[in-house]
């Protein structure tokens, strides 16, 4: 009985288990930039530089990738620090009240090598939407000091509007002074936990 035991024991120790991986957003490596039509003529374009986030993920393949990702609001940056000021307030994100733009994934799937869309429920200011990102999976490495990290890029566009940023200005000719549409990037560096 003991070397059934023993046996049982050490099949179980030697067999690779599916255990949740942890992640971390390493928001000295990731960002998140964006940009919308000013005029009609040109883009202004801006990041948000302050973010956190857990992902977990099982499978080595990241097919059954949990995330959670936070960007603070009032770490905007469009390199002018009125306009900074202006999107803060409630023509736009409104930060005092919402401080924090938040995604939260709901599912997963492979699309290609290294290429997926994740879905999941975007939250700005008050409003809260189903959205898809296409997201390409850049690999793993080991850094300098130890750490295993993992990097992904997800780009997409939504409307402003449909979240409640209603600034409506027009030039004298009829262009609007900001565009509807904000497409941005999302490059994500994880670090494992």
């Amino acid at each position: 009985m003991k070397k059934l035991i023993y046996t049982l024991a050490y099949l179980l120790a030697a067999a690779p288990l599916a255990m949740a991986q942890n992640w971390k957003v390493d928001d000295a490596h990731s960002k998140v930039s964006f940009s919308v039509k000013y005029l009609g003529i040109s883009e202004t374009e801006g990041k948000f530089e302050k973010m956190s986030g857990t992902i977990t993920s099982a499978k080595e393949d990241w097919t059954d990738l949990k995330a959670e990702v936070t960007l603070d609001v009032n770490s905007i940056n469009t390199d002018n620090a009125q306009r900074d000021g202006h999107l803060k307030q409630d023509d736009f994100f409104n930060a005092e009240k919402y401080p924090s733009i938040k995604f939260k994934s709901s599912g997963i799937k492979s699309v290609g090598k290294n290429m997926y869309v994740i879905m999941g429920e975007l939250t700005i200011r008050d409003v809260t939407k189903k959205v898809e990102l296409p997201v390409v999976y850049g690999g793993q490495v080991k850094d300098p000091w130890g750490n295993q990290k993992a990097g992904f890029k997800a780009t997409g566009s939504i409307n402003r509007k449909d979240y409640g940023l209603k600034f409506n200005a027009a030039a004298g000719t009829g262009e609007a002074v900001v565009g509807d549409d904000v497409n941005f990037t999302i490059d994500l560096v994880l670090i494992k936990a």
